[in-house]
């Protein structure tokens, strides 16, 4: 039987911007697919032409959502999980949901801290006014710069704007930066799980948005579970490391993991 592979995108970019990525691990003899969140369109335009379909979902919703996606595979996928993607896949990895799971450049879970002032800055488009917890809100170019494309040029980075960013639901960056405060925080992961799957997390050294600190402290939030946790960086790439011209050395890194685990 076939693997059924899981990708999930976050937060800005839109499911088919995974497109290279499910090509590669079809021929590769997996079984992919990369669903949107709950609200998002079929295309990037539709996405964009109906904002209030995406905004007011939750870190709860998404799990959900995707959750509902597995119980109709065949058997238990691999999920790949890029920003808040991440942060789902280990979510229900947690859940013992899957079967493996690889988070490149995730969201800080419950425990983390702190959070560095690049992401905060690359997050302050949604966290200026409170009233976008509940709203979907789009990055400019100059925003999705920072917040993505900083290692590539700036040309480079108005296509991939222009290509597949749509708005964002503002609620669950909210959710994330009040999980330590609140003790059934949705951005909760189950890290001491001895029996899950194998995790991958994948760091990059100049991302904005996740800075390898934020990984690293991930990592040791699975101190208490003798799983399997790896960790692998990219010291040259940022955020858009899984949608810019560098993108098939990530992909190709994630194969060879995931044959190292006989995945």
């Amino acid at each position: 039987m076939t693997t059924p592979v899981l990708f999930i995108h976050g937060l800005w970019l839109h499911a088919s911007s995974w497109n290279p990525w499910t090509d590669l691990f079809r021929a590769n003899g997996y079984d992919p697919q990369a669903p949107g969140w709950p609200g998002d369109g079929e295309t990037v335009e539709a996405s964009r032409a109906n904002p209030e379909a995406i905004g007011d979902h939750g870190i709860d919703d998404v799990v959900a959502h995707f959750a509902a996606i597995i119980e109709q595979l065949p058997s238990a996928p691999i999920l790949i999980g890029h920003s808040f993607g991440g942060m789902i896949a280990q979510k229900l990895l947690g859940q013992d949901r899957a079967r493996a799971a690889i988070a490149i450049d995730a969201a800080q879970i419950k425990g983390v801290l702190p959070v560095p002032l690049s992401a905060l800055r690359a997050t302050l488009p949604v966290f200026k006014n409170p009233a976008n917890a509940h709203r979907a809100v789009s990055l400019t170019p100059e925003q999705f710069r920072f917040a993505f494309a900083n290692t590539v040029s700036e040309q480079e980075s108005d296509e991939l704007h222009a290509r597949w960013t749509i708005p964002a639901p503002g609620k669950p960056l909210f959710e994330a930066a009040t999980a330590n405060f609140n003790p059934h925080s949705p951005a909760k992961v189950a890290t001491e799980n001895q029996n899950r799957g194998p995790l991958l997390l994948i760091a990059s050294g100049k991302d904005h948005t996740v800075p390898e600190s934020v990984t690293r402290s991930t990592l040791k939030q699975y101190r208490h579970s003798a799983a399997v946790t790896d960790i692998l960086t990219f010291p040259e790439k940022a955020h858009s490391l899984t949608i810019d011209s560098g993108w098939r050395e990530v992909a190709d890194t994630c194969l060879t993991w995931l044959k190292e685990h006989s995945l």
